[in-house]
């Protein structure tokens, strides 16, 4: 059974850290484009970053560059989101999705979503 899952979310102070974690199960991720992506309450699911399956290529949304970083490791079959210098606008439900396509923040290009994980960036 194809499954993306993800954790690592939770509450945390404006200024903070998470790292998000998307682990795959049925499938191997090292052939799939792996992107995140977020939605907050009365908004439209949006992209946050993504990584290729090739040479780990890497995109970022304006609203996260410089404070998220997307990494894979193959071996554990699992893709992380580091994501500094939280914001409050930062609050909503991350989700992990693969594409066999290539990098993009396209959602109906994806093929595969995980449940999603609520992160809560609040005082």
């Amino acid at each position: 059974q194809v499954q993306l899952v993800e954790s690592g979310g939770g509450l945390v102070q404006p200024g903070g850290s998470l790292r998000l974690s998307c682990a795959a199960s049925g499938f191997t991720l090292d052939y799939y484009a792996i992107g995140w992506f977020r939605q907050a309450p009365g908004k439209e699911r949006e992209g946050v970053s993504c990584i290729s399956s090739s040479d780990g290529s890497t995109y970022y949304a304006d609203s996260v560059k410089g404070r998220f970083t997307i990494s894979r490791d193959n071996a554990k079959n699992t893709v992380y989101l580091q994501m500094n210098s939280l914001k409050p606008e930062d609050t909503a439900v991350y989700y992990c999705a693969a594409t066999h396509r290539g990098l993009g923040l396209v959602i109906y290009e994806y093929d595969y979503w995980g449940q999603g994980t609520q992160v809560t960036v609040s005082s």
